[in-house]
């Protein structure tokens, strides 16, 4: 094992949270439409392609919280091992994760999220193709989401079904929406969560 700084996770964890936060936000701007443009090739169905985007980010979060868990296991096995303090376990786990993020296996995320999208009802992608091609933007998320956990508290994607009471607190409107519609029809981004209060607004499709 390689050393690790004692009380480093709690020391910069606002800072590591609002670059995990502008990240996020940026991956959304970003890698997002990136991936919106290259399904658009292939489907020409707007909606789908949102809700395949939307169950990337939900699938990727997921993948993530998963390995996180099982990499904090391992870390916990192995350090208590040899651990004597002053700093407490927990602590010293947690720095250790912090400053070894890169071993983090995120391929495996991401083949693990493209397997839970293959079997999605909700979603369906013409059979030549592959959900492969957004796997830049399926890594991204699993990339932030397991950093996010890192944090104290972790962060976390609202949960959301299709039919639910529209939330002005935790989506934005699409543009397309029917804006005197109460229901959300679809969803286009998570909401970002700290302790189940919204920090980032997602995006939602409203129609009657």
């Amino acid at each position: 094992l390689r050393s690790c700084s004692p009380g480093r996770a709690r020391r910069t964890n606002a800072s590591r949270r609002a670059c995990l936060v502008a990240r996020f936000g940026d991956i959304y701007a970003q890698e997002r439409l990136d991936a919106e443009t290259l399904l658009r090739t292939y489907i020409s169905d707007m909606e789908m392609v949102q809700r395949i985007i939307f169950i990337a980010a939900v699938e990727s979060f997921h993948a993530a919280k998963m390995a996180y868990r099982q990499f904090k296991v391992r870390v916990r096995e192995t350090l208590s091992l040899g651990h004597s303090g002053p700093e407490s376990l927990e602590d010293t786990v947690l720095d250790y994760i912090v400053r070894h993020e890169d071993l983090y296996d995120v391929q495996a995320s991401v083949n693990e999220v493209i397997r839970s999208m293959n079997i999605n009802p909700k979603i369906s992608f013409p059979p030549e193709i592959d959900f492969i091609v957004i796997s830049t933007l399926i890594r991204e998320l699993c990339r932030v989401a397991f950093s996010m956990q890192t944090l104290i508290p972790p962060l976390d994607i609202a949960f959301g079904t299709d039919g639910e009471l529209f939330s002005e607190t935790k989506y934005h409107r699409s543009f397309d929406s029917d804006f005197t519609a109460v229901l959300v029809a679809y969803h286009v981004w998570p909401a970002l969560m700290e302790n189940d209060v919204v920090i980032v607004k997602g995006e939602a499709v409203t129609k009657r």
